[in-house]
């Protein structure tokens, strides 16, 4: 098995790519060694000394890194992915609900939601996905988008940047409704 690996523009956080599927529906983020119930691999992966998080994608693995130096945990890392791959485990355990918190918005912003979030699915969340991170539409209220950024999004020096001046411009220029974007 070979996994490929890239950076993110988080230089905290290093995308893995095992060559084959990962999650094939969805995503799942997992911040902390308390979460990792959820996900066999992400226990294997937080049992490295010096994971600080692990975000699950379609076809990639993003780790998240505290007080390390990459050259120093990357090894034990490819050796987890590894090992998760050739035992069989499953990636997400049975009992796991990977259940996003409840999105909010006016009932009269439906239409004006449903725009947002189309833009959100096929313009934003695949440029974001190469990065190995994720943003989910969170809610609307007063002209103001809220979004969760997840994976190598979460903590990027460059998130910031990305929400004002990408989201937030294609989202203002195609639904005027649109004042601001901000994270939760």
């Amino acid at each position: 098995m070979f996994i490929q690996t890239e950076a993110t523009p988080n230089p905290a956080t290093l995308k893995f790519l095992p060559g084959r599927p990962v999650l094939p529906d969805g995503v799942l983020d997992i911040p902390s060694p308390a979460d990792a119930a959820k996900s066999p691999l992400a226990e294997r992966l937080f049992a490295v000394p010096g994971v600080a998080g692990v975000f699950l994608g379609s076809d990639f693995i993003t780790v998240t890194k505290a007080d390390a130096e990459w050259q120093h945990i990357k090894p034990a890392i490819l050796g987890a992915i590894m090992e998760h791959f050739m035992s069989g485990a499953p990636i997400v355990s049975r009992a796991a609900e990977a259940a996003e918190a409840n999105e909010f918005f006016d009932g009269q912003d439906a239409e004006t939601v449903a725009i947002i979030k189309e833009l959100i699915e096929t313009r934003v969340r695949p440029a974001v996905a190469n990065d190995g991170g994720d943003i989910t539409f969170r809610g609307f209220k007063d002209g103001v988008v809220f979004l969760h950024m997840k994976g190598s999004c979460s903590g990027c020096p460059s998130s910031t940047a990305t929400l004002k001046h990408g989201i937030q411009n294609l989202l203002r220029h195609y639904v005027p409704d649109v004042i601001e974007v901000r994270p939760v």
